[in-house]
């Protein structure tokens, strides 16, 4: 994939919903990754317009990509502003979550950009491609925010026998030899996010932080009680907010007009399965250079099996 020629590393720095920053978009692209910036993590478009001003005026320079996503669900108020915001700053990638990614299309295309989109299933994923996309981040089984039900070995599997084009996995993405792995797989590259929770670029308070590094696993609670959609929580942030999780498998209508988004996830914080990996606070280029070590180390010891294996 000529997206990441100029990476360190196939991977996106997922766009985390009131975590990711411009900053953090930022810092991401200058250490050698792709970064993403969540659309409704600005308060308001004006917000937005300023977030995205800042991240191109860093970035246009060097021609370093960048990823933006938008919410493409029908009660999504600040949908068409939004789009028109993209028109003028021209990220390299958008990617849609919760609708259809055919709403964004004509408009990113028409620029030169690509389209990603989020998908669940291999149902999702086909009407994904029918609707004209350039790519697919496939949201697996552990993933922090919005989740996947399925594994990622299953679900890859499942949508390789209908598409060859760009394809990522996003879920529990937290050490370089986890990309590695994805790739041994066949997928294109992955997406992280856990892991840059605690990057010192990033939206996420102290406590928010404190709270990951005393968790594991098991600590992770999926449930659909905050925003009507499925998604990954630390156990201990749902108690502190005094939601009730025997309700956990309630389903209500998803709604995200007049920034409910925001309102639902302001006092619950989120993270995936991996949040294990989460020992300290650092900044994003610190991570990286780790996540690269990793990464190479991985490719090393893959290398090695794969000499091994030719002579058995």
């Amino acid at each position: 994939m000529t997206l990441f020629n100029r990476t360190r590393m196939p991977l996106i720095v997922a766009p985390m919903f009131l975590v990711s920053s411009p900053e953090l978009v930022v810092a991401t692209a200058q250490a050698g990754l792709i970064g993403g910036l969540p659309a409704p993590n600005a308060r308001t478009t004006e917000i937005l317009d300023q977030w995205m001003a800042q991240i191109h005026n860093a970035l246009a320079p060097d021609h370093l990509p960048w990823l933006f996503n938008m919410f493409v669900h029908s009660t999504y108020d600040r949908f068409e502003q939004e789009l028109a915001l993209v028109k003028r700053y021209k990220p390299t990638l958008v990617s849609t979550a919760l609708g259809s990614p055919q709403r964004v299309i004509d408009t990113v295309k028409g620029y030169g950009g690509q389209v990603f989109a989020d998908v669940i299933s291999r149902d999702m994923a086909k009407r994904s491609v029918a609707a004209g996309v350039d790519g697919l981040i496939l949201v697996t089984q552990g993933a922090g925010g919005h989740t996947g039900r399925y594994h990622p070995l299953a679900l890859l599997a499942e949508v390789r026998e209908f598409w060859e084009g760009p394809l990522g996995i996003a879920g529990c993405i937290s050490r370089g030899s986890d990309v590695a792995a994805m790739l041994v797989a066949g997928a294109d590259f992955a997406v992280a996010g856990t892991r840059f929770i605690a990057a010192k670029e990033s939206l996420a308070s102290a406590d928010y932080v404190a709270m990951m590094m005393a968790s594991n696993s098991e600590d992770i609670i999926e449930s659909k009680v905050v925003s009507g959609v499925t998604a990954n929580w630390m156990r201990a942030s749902l108690e502190q907010a005094g939601i009730d999780l025997s309700s956990s498998g309630v389903s209500k209508p998803i709604d995200l007009s007049g920034n409910r988004a925001d309102k639902a996830w302001k006092n619950v914080w989120s993270a995936g399965q991996g949040v294990s990996t989460i020992k300290e606070a650092q900044h994003c280029q610190e991570i990286v250079d780790s996540l690269h070590r990793e990464f190479i180390e991985a490719l090393h010891k893959s290398s090695q099996l794969s000499e091994n294996a030719k002579h058995c």
